[in-house]
């Protein structure tokens, strides 16, 4: 930190999410400003942010059109409850959410992050069941290695150790689906591998073993972010949709990540064209300006919850900033900027040019795997003996000195640029990390 920062801050007071925090600050990494593709030091350097923030600033950074949408808002209606009051502009953004769902995935529900939205979800799922005499049907199924927030429900359904280690038992009765990577069979794949669709096959064992009257919803990412980019198998979330549907069991896409844009379409329910009965999303839907998520339901959902409820609250659920006047029109302003700009469709044609760059570092020191879907990506390097994490640990470090931001997960390395990056961008992407790799000890 430069010396007017060190005389400012107090550093002690913030606890930190996801960090390690004595080592954050010990060298602490600060970031002032940005704007479009660039992130602005405390020190004045610029890093070129290839990961989106976190996965969400899909328009870049401090994109003005949303900025100013933001800034109106605040100084027209600053909150509005979302209990028995509403305001227009989260029922126009509602209409338009629906419009651009697939299918009949007409019914949004408004929270404001991922976590809440999964949560959501699985509240929704219980309540459509218990609705329409099925209660029996608790059960839900998540994936190993999946990653569905930090909540209790999300915790409970997500499959990473690491997450859930701290926290007791979590919810009862929840299974798990096998994870779909296996390096043996996958490994350098280029987008979808052509080998894994069988592994959905698991679902019937855990069907037949609890019987499908016990089991109300599976919960799978599209492609599997947090945990290192892992990508559907060829033909495996269409098996598993076939599957639920014959068993009666709601599919849910968690799609915090890969909704608005990331695979060069609105939901990657579209790009795969496989229909769920509930979608989660977040991050993009603001491009990560103002907190907010979203959960999509199939309208026959919806009506059931509703009309086998008596005439007074249907579904005894919401959050006190549902809503919200600023995110509401942050995300109609982001939703326009997507539009105008054609970012969906910019993706989906910069994909290839990723794809490329990306895969030329398998022979750089170290890489063991590198995976790619829409624009996402993985490298994967092999981990130092006894020190899991160091390596990629190391590789973050020395990425952002030479002004880029990267994503790590152990000793995985993801990218996500924003979807307004350019080839250029994309050169500089790989050229960068290519000169991190080759000095990686």
């Amino acid at each position: 930190m430069n010396t007017r920062l060190h005389n400012e801050l107090d550093l002690d007071a913030y606890w930190m999410p996801f960090t390690a925090n004595r080592a954050f600050k010990s060298e602490p990494r600060l970031i002032e400003s940005a704007s479009g593709m660039m992130c602005r030091t405390d020190d004045g350097r610029e890093v070129l942010d290839a990961i989106s923030g976190l996965w969400c600033c899909n328009a870049g950074h401090c994109h003005p059109r949303i900025a100013a949408a933001i800034g109106k808002q605040a100084a027209t209606l600053d909150y509005a409850t979302a209990f028995q009051i509403g305001h227009p502009t989260v029922f126009r953004l509602a209409e338009r959410i629906a419009a651009m769902a697939p299918d009949d995935l007409d019914a949004v529900f408004f929270t404001n992050s991922g976590s809440e939205s999964v949560d959501t979800a699985l509240k929704i799922a219980l309540a459509y069941h218990q609705a329409r005499g099925e209660s029996s049907r608790t059960r839900l199924v998540g994936r190993e290695r999946g990653y569905h927030g930090v909540g209790f429900g999300g915790m409970s359904v997500g499959g990473i150790g690491n997450n859930r280690k701290s926290f007791g038992p979590l919810l009862p009765g929840v299974l798990h689906l096998p994870t779909t990577y296996d390096h043996g069979h996958q490994a350098f794949s280029r987008g979808q591998p052509e080998w894994g669709a069988h592994l959905a096959d698991d679902l019937e064992r855990i069907v037949a073993v609890n019987h499908p009257s016990t089991i109300a919803a599976v919960i799978v990412e599209p492609f599997a972010g947090s945990t290192g980019v892992l990508v559907p198998p060829v033909g495996y979330l269409e098996r598993l949709r076939e599957i639920t549907a014959r068993y009666g069991i709601l599919l849910i896409f968690d799609e915090v990540i890969t909704a608005f844009g990331r695979l060069g379409a609105s939901f990657a329910a579209t790009r795969f064209d496989v229909v769920p009965d509930l979608i989660t999303c977040a991050k993009g839907i603001t491009s990560g300006t103002v907190p907010m998520g979203a959960v999509l339901a199939r309208e026959s959902i919806r009506a059931t919850i509703i009309d086998n409820a008596p005439d007074a609250i249907e579904l005894f659920h919401g959050y006190t900033y549902s809503g919200h006047p600023l995110a509401s029109a942050a995300a109609m302003a982001t939703l326009d900027v997507y539009e105008d700009e054609q970012l969906f469709e910019r993706a989906a044609a910069l994909a290839p040019v990723f794809e490329d760059a990306l895969h030329a570092l398998a022979d750089k020191p170290h890489v063991k795997d590198i995976r790619n879907i829409g624009l996402a990506g993985a490298v994967e390097l092999e981990p130092r003996a006894g020190e899991p994490g160091a390596r990629a640990g190391t590789a973050f470090a020395e990425a952002f000195e030479r002004g880029l931001l990267i994503r790590t997960t152990g000793d995985v390395i993801a990218l996500a640029p924003p979807l307004i990056a350019t080839p250029e961008h994309i050169e500089t992407i790989a050229e960068t990390l290519g000169d991190v790799l080759d000095g990686l000890r």
